[in-house]
């Protein structure tokens, strides 16, 4: 029985723009039930194709081996004009956990991770790494007496805002509850 290549790379090129992880070539034979030695032919041609080689133009992706497996990667010449593409199109929302550290963190910075984790009284650390991963915070420096790292909210918090600087955040304090709802003018109800 022989395989048809081309069709084999095909059918590899459609999993292929899907996949997350790398895949091994036994797991992309299993998919597209073909053995192997096919399989690694497909690949081969495929990886080829996409570098130019087979007459056509290089691509701006590759087909590259990673891990024991085989995916889909944009080329490195490329790597910012994706990144920035990537952050302008995909407005990142935050959870409500992530805007409640982020508000206390614009408000009181430079603060540690304990000291909004007491004016929160929740753990949050992982809100902390992942407000640092979007950019939104940093480090700006360790506190003196226990050597805890301290957070400010960057540049970028201020562009997502739409603010110049942390002085046109509104006023916090007409925004908290006085404690007099559930008072009369006279007193307790």
């Amino acid at each position: 029985m022989t395989t048809d290549i081309p069709d084999v790379a095909r059918r590899l090129e459609a999993i292929l723009l899907v996949v997350d992880e790398p895949q091994s070539l036994v797991s992309l034979a299993a998919a597209v039930a073909t053995p192997v030695p096919a399989v690694r032919q497909a690949i081969e041609s495929l990886a080829a194709d996409y570098d130019g080689e087979a007459g056509g133009p290089r691509r701006g992706f590759e087909l590259r081996e990673v891990g024991g497996g085989w995916r889909l990667y944009v080329r490195e010449e490329h790597d910012d004009l994706i990144a920035e593409f990537v952050n302008a199109q995909t407005p990142s929302r935050l959870s409500q956990a992530a805007l409640e550290t982020l508000a206390v963190i614009a408000y009181k910075q430079p603060v540690t991770r304990s000291q909004v984790a007491s004016i929160r009284a929740v753990n949050v650390d992982s809100v902390v790494r992942t407000l640092v991963a979007r950019g939104l915070i940093t480090e700006v420096g360790q506190d003196a007496e226990t050597g805890a790292i301290r957070y400010g909210t960057t540049d970028a918090l201020l562009t997502h805002l739409g603010v110049n600087s942390l002085d046109e955040l509104p006023h916090i304090s007409p925004l908290l509850d006085d404690g007099s709802q559930g008072f009369d003018e006279e007193g307790v109800r």
